[in-house]
């Protein structure tokens, strides 16, 4: 795969002679290493991720439970069905190595199951949220040239009409009733075709094609390999659950994060049943019954993104301290926590450990880890890169590298890199650069102690007279308001100017909180070029399902705000 090389220098204006260098960076070349020791990836190329999955021994019993109706099935059954099922799609299917099937599913128990059981035989799966419109689906079944689907009823004619085989999956569990319901289902879980020629699956070959953003412009096609898979099983999920005293065989893990979408596919399609954990699969996300739910399964562990976390923390100041007993820890993930939004979970739920993590569809969700002990917490940290893990902190400016406590472009290398975008060489030339460099188009910083801190997106900065600034630090200074219940910053084109920081406020109901007030606060409180210059009041702040503020939404509000004044 073709590379863009970038001339990379030292920047001497943030370099450190006379200091001794901490052990995990390198001033000469510019990398961060991991602070943990390196973990042993498997060396044998012809190991596909779900062999290298079921290889893993561990003492687990329930492995995948309903959260509504309490069907589950164990860690000794996932594995007979996984084996069953692909006989099922390779026999009756007639599905072979190198096709690409879709899965347009919501969270069930049923998900991890097809997943699996597809990547097993060799074929690529691609993943589609289960609302996205026809025109998304029809763009993924194109790009791909996907030819079967496991769906749902509701996505069913979307996908018929583009001419895709489909297969429905059911939302009951009760096999009785699929018999006489859905007979093809049935057949495939429940048939009996015996054996399955196993094709030789090499750890590069492609196993899943998962949609991402990136780091700027349209949705493209993430390839991830069985090696990117396995990579992430192993330095995400094994490698995390060994920092702690207690088995990841005893934990108890809530799936209501989108098994769709990275972060959630890493944690319960894949790492977590190396483990022997039992994962708890909701549907969808609903705060009520998530209260429920932990209290009735006694879940352990639960990750979440910004809103998540937000809802949990609103809902549980009403509810009794002993439904969330049983509740060790919850992860928080895909766009950075305020400072308010993490004091607030902790005077909340003080108990309830409190971690950040970092990583991307193109990383497949490996980058870094929080962890907290007795005598350290960095609950806004992301945490410390994971094991086998290099990064560099680049100013997208000059280009220069940078040391520890100066913020620049994030780049990443390692195992969890993807292969490239589908069909794009040129996305592809944009993203991975130096020999494997995989840039993330996010500007952060490494502390003194290793911990990355991230600050914004490089596409998000505003550009004020020469000067670059970052919505999230003005975001910081405004939710620290305490009329201000949220807040979101973006650019509006100035001709004398460039572009003006304006920001758009949510503000407690029944105050007097005017566009003036808050300019005054934000004015007292950061450098003169830094000042909020124009204030919106909204309801609400526009933001995707992962909490990641949506600011071409903003500027959409703010053009139809000049526009009602004309």
């Amino acid at each position: 795969m073709a590379t863009t090389h970038i001339h990379i220098t030292p920047n001497p204006k943030t370099q450190t002679p006379h200091q001794n260098p901490p052990f995990w960076f390198s001033p000469k070349t510019g990398i961060y290493t991991s602070k943990f020791p390196s973990v042993h990836l498997p060396v044998d190329p012809n190991l596909d991720a779900v062999s290298a999955l079921f290889s893993h021994c561990h003492h687990g019993d329930v492995a995948l439970v309903d959260s509504l109706t309490g069907f589950s099935i164990s860690h000794v059954e996932l594995q007979i069905m996984v084996q069953s099922m692909a006989a099922g799609i390779y026999h009756h299917l007639g599905v072979r190595q190198g096709d690409v099937v879709s899965l347009v599913l919501p969270n069930s128990v049923y998900f991890p199951l097809i997943f699996l059981s597809l990547v097993s035989i060799g074929a690529i799966v691609t993943t589609m949220n289960p609302s996205s419109s026809l025109g998304e689906i029809k763009k993924q079944v194109s790009e791909c040239n996907v030819g079967l689907a496991f769906t749902s009823t509701e996505n069913a004619e979307k996908l018929t009409s583009l001419g895709v085989m489909v297969i429905r999956v059911p939302e009951s569990y009760d096999f009785d009733l699929i018999r006489i319901e859905n007979p093809e289902f049935y057949r495939i879980i429940k048939g009996s075709f015996g054996f399955v020629p196993k094709p030789l699956i090499k750890q590069d070959d492609v196993a899943a094609v998962m949609y991402s953003s990136g780091t700027t412009g349209a949705s493209k096609g993430v390839l991830l390999t069985h090696r990117n898979l396995i990579a992430s099983m192993e330095l995400f999920v094994r490698f995390e659950a060994s920092q702690y005293e207690y088995p990841g065989s005893s934990n108890v893990y809530l799936a209501a994060l989108p098994m769709c979408h990275i972060y959630g596919l890493s944690l319960f399609v894949m790492g977590l049943l190396s483990l022997g954990s039992t994962i708890v699969v909701m549907r969808r996300f609903s705060v009520s019954d998530v209260i429920n739910v932990i209290e009735r399964f006694k879940i352990t562990h639960f990750p979440v993104v910004p809103p998540m976390l937000m809802a949990l923390t609103k809902k549980a100041k009403g509810v009794c301290g002993e439904v969330f007993k049983s509740l060790k820890q919850v992860s928080s993930g895909a766009a950075p926590l305020s400072r308010k939004f993490i004091e607030d979970f902790l005077g909340t739920l003080p108990h309830v450990d409190l971690i950040q993590g970092y990583g991307m569809t193109e990383s497949t969700a490996v980058g870094t880890r929080g962890f907290n002990s007795k005598n350290l917490s960095r609950h806004s940290s992301v945490g410390l890169l994971a094991p086998n893990m290099q990064a560099k902190v680049v100013d997208w400016s000059s280009g220069s590298f940078l040391p520890p406590g100066n913020r620049g472009e994030l780049w990443i290398q390692g195992p969890g890199v993807m292969k490239g975008y589908l069909n794009n060489p040129k996305a592809t030339q944009m993203t991975i650069v130096e020999d494997s460099w995989l840039r993330t188009g996010d500007i952060a910083y490494f502390n003194e102690d290793g911990y990355l801190f991230i600050v914004d997106r490089i596409k998000e900065i505003i550009k004020y007279k020469g000067f670059q600034i970052a919505p999230a630090d003005l975001e910081a200074v405004l939710v620290s308001h305490p009329l201000i219940l949220d807040a979101a910053v973006t650019a509006a084109p100035n001709e004398e100017c460039g572009e003006i920081p304006v920001a758009f406020v949510v503000r407690r109901q029944e105050t007097t909180l005017s566009e003036q007030d808050v300019i005054n606060y934000v004015a007292a409180q950061v450098a003169p070029y830094r000042k909020v210059r124009k204030v919106v009041m909204v309801s609400s702040i526009p933001k995707s399902p992962t909490g990641k503020i949506l600011r071409k939404e903003l500027k959409r509000i703010l053009t139809n705000t000049i526009s009602s004044r004309l």
